[in-house]
């Protein structure tokens, strides 16, 4: 076919289309609406995975993080008013871990203090975390100002902490806090930094996404000889005293082929030690892996609702067309009376049907281009529109008006000229 007739083809195409006008629209709505939603859909989808899967980069992708997990509570002690619980990791742990395992780069350990901060009046009620200087090496955390902890506070015991930003803006709502003191527990600390806030990881469904900026640090030797072994909480009247030696273990792996080795040595060697499972070992290499396998399987659902859209949509161009050639029996036959080939037909109602979908899916791309804007505006969710997303959702479209419009058009090519010319 050559470039003049296929115009002709066009032209008369829209031509008979503008002859109804709110049919033709209607019928364009389906397509805009399928191609609309497979955008949209897709950047929504990839906006969520690739959220979870910066926050699980955060973690360090060759870390192996061991967290001690309290026991469950034997309820034969449950009208104790004072329980003492003793579980966890241990400093021999630690030891025994830096020792065993050549893959290790750096091991930082973490333990939580139950202490409550203040200044004058003021009261917070942040993470109180003692750990070592390269913990910021490790977990890639920046500072928004001042410094981190240094190995000569390590070394000294200082009374130095570091603030997130939320604990800063309650205790000194009007003023820095670099270089101020704050009371935690009974003991006087300087503060020598702010902590930029970090992502809160997946694990809590309710919390997951939320910046977490309440959080304090001091150095770990600090925080043993200040606060001790025991944590004592208070609670429903009773009194729980806590004896953990460190809550968190982070382990940086020089190489990602070695994480799986060094996180299965480190369980089996836990397993060893501790009988009663009061620990855990987190591979967030393993939980990104997981997480993209999620998304994939997120984008095919995803894709495969809107893709049903676009399929209802052609659908319903198909049956329009149908409606048409009946419509337009007689205009068939005069046309092959005057010496139109079966081709000729057959291109018509085509190009026809290829101009419904591509104006639908024109216009549905544009709309799918708006909705993750505004939906990343007003419902403040994270979207990332890629682009083969509205790639994909135009050809789709494209595709759908001659598969859906070959029938009619092979119908309306078929047509017997005086049977045709006879209609009314």
């Amino acid at each position: 076919m050559g470039r003049s007739t296929l115009y002709r083809a066009v032209v008369l195409g829209v031509r008979s289309l503008m002859l109804h006008r709110l049919r033709s629209m209607l019928t364009t709505l389906g397509v805009l609406f399928g191609t609309s939603s497979v955008i949209a859909m897709l950047a929504i989808g990839e906006g969520a995975s690739a959220e979870a899967q910066d926050q699980i980069r955060a973690l360090g992708s060759q870390n192996v993080i061991l967290r001690s997990v309290k026991p469950r509570e034997d309820p034969n002690q449950g009208s104790q008013r004072v329980r003492v619980a003793s579980y966890g990791l241990t400093f021999e742990d630690l030891h025994r871990i830096e020792d065993a395992y050549p893959g290790i780069e750096t091991i930082v350990p973490l333990r939580e203090l139950s202490q409550e901060v203040r200044h004058l009046a003021r009261v917070a009620d942040p993470r109180v975390l003692a750990t070592k200087p390269n913990y910021l090496e490790v977990t890639g955390r920046l500072l928004v100002s001042g410094r981190w902890l240094s190995e000569l506070d390590e070394r000294m015991a200082a009374n130095v902490c570091v603030v997130g930003s939320e604990v800063a803006r309650k205790l000194f709502p009007m003023e820095s806090p670099l270089g101020q003191q704050i009371k935690i527990g009974g003991e006087y600390f300087t503060v020598v930094g702010i902590l930029a806030p970090r992502v809160r990881l997946a694990d809590d469904a309710a919390k997951a996404g939320e910046e977490i900026t309440d959080e304090l640090y001091l150095p770990l030797s600090t925080g043993v000889q200040r606060f001790g072994d025991m944590q004592v909480r208070m609670r429903a009247g009773s009194m729980d005293r806590e004896q953990v030696d460190l809550h968190e273990i982070v382990v940086a792996v020089d190489v990602p082929e070695n994480v799986r080795v060094v996180a299965d040595a480190a369980r089996a060697m836990l397993e060893r030690y501790h009988k009663q499972g009061d620990f855990e070992v987190v591979v967030p290499l393993e939980l990104l892996a997981r997480a993209e396998e999620t998304k994939r399987i997120f984008n095919i659902v995803l894709g495969s609702i809107a893709g049903i859209s676009l399929l209802v949509g052609g659908i319903g161009i198909m049956n329009v067309m149908l409606a048409t050639v009946t419509e337009r029996t007689r205009e068939i036959g005069i046309r092959r009376a005057l010496g139109a080939k079966r081709h000729h037909i057959v291109t018509q109602f085509l190009v026809e049907t290829v101009v419904l979908s591509v104006g639908g899916g024109a216009a549905g791309v544009v709309v799918g281009l708006a909705i993750p804007v505004a939906v990343e505006h007003f419902a403040r969710m994270h979207t990332v529109i890629t682009p083969a997303a509205p790639t994909l959702a135009f050809s789709i479209s494209a595709l759908i008006g001659v598969v859906f419009g070959l029938y009619p058009a092979w119908r309306a090519a078929r047509m017997d000229p005086v049977d045709a010319l006879r209609h009314e």
